[in-house]
Parts: structure tokens; sequence; C-alpha cells
């Protein structure tokens, strides 16, 4: 495991991180991907650092999707995403 930077999570590895679970996502049965306690803490600190640096208001570009609670699931997730893109090459506002 690489070292986590002062910003949170060494960029290649975060990237390993989110690509990994995506991978699966054209798979019609749910399959699991296994991350490392230490991925797991290191993703949350990153995601912490980019969630304090966001305003409390953001003025989003249209279209916009907005897209009802998919309580928790991820596979929910990736199958809206599946359907209207990707971001950054789409904006979602997932209500919950």
């Amino acid at each position: 495991m690489e070292a986590a930077t002062a910003q949170g999570m060494d960029p290649a590895v975060l990237d390993n991180v989110i690509r990994r679970p995506t991978e699966v996502r054209s798979a019609k049965l749910v399959k699991q991907v296994q991350l490392s306690e230490s991925e797991i803490k290191q993703l949350c600190v990153a995601s912490k650092d980019i969630f304090v640096q966001q305003p409390n208001l953001l003025e989003l570009e249209a279209p916009i999707k907005i897209c009802g609670d998919i309580h928790g699931q991820y596979s929910d997730l990736l199958r809206l995403f599946e359907y209207g893109g990707f971001p950054p090459h789409a904006n979602y506002f997932l209500v919950q």
C-alpha cells in the first residue's frame, strides 16, 4: 500500500480504489469487491478533505439529473451512472 499524502490518499491508490468497484458494473450478478481497512480509512480521509473544501451551497450547471434515494445501494448508483453517464461527464443531484 502506497503512503497517503498530506492531502489524504495517494492519487494512484485512490484511482485504484475507485476503479475496482466500477469494473464489476457490467456484470449481471452482484460481485463483491474487497477493500482493505487501510484503503477504506484513506478513502474516508480523502473524501473528508474534499467535502471540507466545498461550499455549503453549489451553483450547478444544467443539465442535471435528479435522482431519488438509492438507500445506499451501490449497484443502483452504478446503474444510474450507466444510464445517465458517469461523473464528471454528467451532473447528478441525489436526494436522500
